[in-house]
């Protein structure tokens, strides 16, 4: 664990006219006189709870340290938008707000698609320079970690694996990262149902091509299938194609147990920092979808797991969505309206969320319109295009005296257009923003800093082991096995029909249960003593009726 951070600093309530605002403005920060516009500004900005010290405003081409803008802990549960043209500072506006969350007692999430973000946990580098524009911002500044934990999906990079089961990640989401339609997404939804009800366990996504396999080619699957509906041999035949191809990929390395409990992102240090959780994204970076999807599932696991707390001093989690746009992607109508809900109704879990992308209009109206605090960076206009969304997102602020048309395109880097909800619930005069200077490293962290902090972590000990356990693939296989060997003793023969080839570059097929198999055995005389029906009736224990228990996005309930 990398060092602790010391409590966050904010500012205090509005001082006298002609003396600074910030609590870590210079102290001999020399006494001005405020314009109308920054006094303004001070007042609206000054909050009476716990802030987060975004910067100051900027009059003319200066910043005005007496005229902080700040953002209120308690309302970062109406969640944010950072938005900005690449090379504006999205970033590090985003590790501004992260690092002084965390300093205050809420823990983070980031995602850290392209490694320089991970600098959140080395101390940032003096310099009389970096005094200086500190101080230019009304921020005393002071080199500082964050209490960080690395993580990576299924192990693809440096930090602790995250991993998930199939049927814990649930068939909607699922259906996004196989770009599916929606007659295919409503079959593999049927599937989800016939193996919840069976007791069948996805663990895997050797488990789930094996479950449709049987399912549509085994004459007793096919019956049992049909009786809640039957799917098509050329849907089943799309969703393997499409499955296969995902597996070869090498995804399946995203699947499997120990599967991550969510909980252990709502974790602070001894003495109540809370902890910046970092997922490392780079060796995803080619798969969009389920980098995105796998984002969507921590949210849903999240909400369906928080008790409600309402309003509260400061929330449970800060959630940072970076290149938010591969979220909604080629998304399907189903999934959008899920998004929108879980955005609308995790507010009341205590749980922030912020998306940081190039252009508003990456975000769909319904979900925009649920970002109460906003850090637009600037935007260029090239293009015909560039013009129709500039003026769309400038239509989109609160009414002021700036030409936010003009001021959109002139930001310098490290400079944005702010408004955010105040305590009452009204969002903040428009005012544009210097934004101060991270604490922590803007460099990204040194690779033998990133491994020994995964390697001290108690979470890498309890999740760097993949653990392969009985799951539909063995049950299937098992009971198909016994039928053969009667098979054979009548004179009989047959082969697996789930034991289709690993993919190429993936993991070698599991041992004796995968050999061989046939159509399933028919009920005789100690059908229960046979030991696959056993182990089948020991998986059905444990996941028998989970598919009344999923959640909006269709990922199981997990009763702690």
């Amino acid at each position: 664990m990398t060092e602790t951070p010391e409590p966050v600093e904010t500012a205090p309530a509005p001082a006298p006219e002609g003396a600074a605002a910030a609590s870590d403005a210079p102290a001999a920060a020399p006494a001005v006189e405020l314009s109308p516009a920054a006094e303004a500004v001070r007042d609206a900005y000054a909050f009476e709870g716990a802030r987060i010290h975004l910067g100051a405003l900027m009059e003319g081409e200066e910043p005005n340290p007496a005229a902080p803008v700040n953002l209120s802990l308690a309302m970062l549960n109406r969640h944010g938008l950072i938005a900005g043209a690449t090379g504006t500072g999205k970033t590090k506006t985003l590790q501004v707000i992260a690092e002084q969350v965390a300093a205050a007692g809420t823990p983070v999430f980031v995602a850290d698609m392209k490694g320089d973000l991970s600098g959140i946990a080395v101390p940032g580098a003096d310099s009389p320079k970096i005094r200086e524009r500190a101080a230019a911002r009304g921020q005393q500044w002071q080199p500082r970690a964050g209490a960080t934990e690395f993580y990576s999906l299924g192990g693809q990079g440096t930090g602790v694996p995250i991993r998930t089961t199939v049927s814990d990640f649930g068939p909607l989401l699922l259906s996004k990262v196989l770009q599916l339609n929606e007659t295919q997404e409503s079959s593999l939804a049927l599937i989800f149902h016939y193996a919840d009800t069976h007791g069948l366990g996805l663990l895997d996504l050797k488990d789930l091509r094996a479950l449709i396999q049987f399912l549509t080619s085994d004459d007793e699957g096919k019956k049992e299938l049909k009786s809640i509906g039957g799917i098509s041999s050329a849907t089943a035949g799309v969703i393997l194609r499409e499955l296969t191809a995902f597996e070869a990929s090498g995804a399946d390395a995203f699947f499997g147990e120990p599967a991550f409990d969510t909980k252990h992102l709502l974790r602070r240090t001894p003495d109540g920092a809370g902890i910046i959780s970092c997922l490392e994204l780079p060796a995803v970076a080619e798969r969009p979808a389920l980098f995105s999807t796998f984002m969507m599932w921590l949210l849903a696991d999240l909400y369906q797991d928080l008790p409600e707390v309402g309003d509260a001093e400061k929330p449970e989690l800060v959630f940072f969505f970076d290149e938010a746009h591969l979220l909604f992607a080629d998304a399907s109508k189903d999934f959008l309206q899920q998004v929108v809900q879980t955005v609308r109704l995790i507010r009341s879990k205590g749980v922030g969320v912020f998306f940081i992308t190039q252009m508003p209009k990456d975000v769909p109206a319904d979900v925009l319109a649920q970002l109460g605090n906003r850090v637009q960076h600037a935007l260029r206009a090239y293009t015909p295009d560039d013009a129709k969304a500039l003026k769309a997102t400038a239509s989109t602020f609160p009414t002021s005296d700036y030409d936010l048309e003009k001021v959109l395109t002139t930001l310098p880097t490290g400079a944005a257009v702010v408004t955010v909800m105040s305590e009452d619930g009204a969002p903040t005069p428009v005012a544009v923003t210097a934004v101060r200077a991270p604490e922590s490293s803007m460099e990204p962290c040194p690779a033998p800093t990133m491994d020994a902090v995964v390697a001290a972590s108690a979470l890498n000990a309890e999740y760097a082991q993949v653990i392969d356990r009985e799951s539909a693939y063995e049950i299937l296989a098992k009971r198909d096995a016994e039928a053969d060997a009667a098979g054979a003793e009548g004179g009989k023969d047959g082969a697996n029909p789930y034991d289709a080839p690993a993919p190429a570059g993936g993991e070698t097929d599991r041992p004796a249960a995968r050999e061989k198999a046939a159509p399933r055995a028919k009920e005789e005389p100690g059908f229960l003593d046979n030991p696959a029906v056993k182990s089948f009736l020991r998986s059905a224990g444990t996941v028998l009726g989970r598919e009344v228990t999923r959640s909006i996005f269709g990922t199981r309930r997990r009763r702690r």
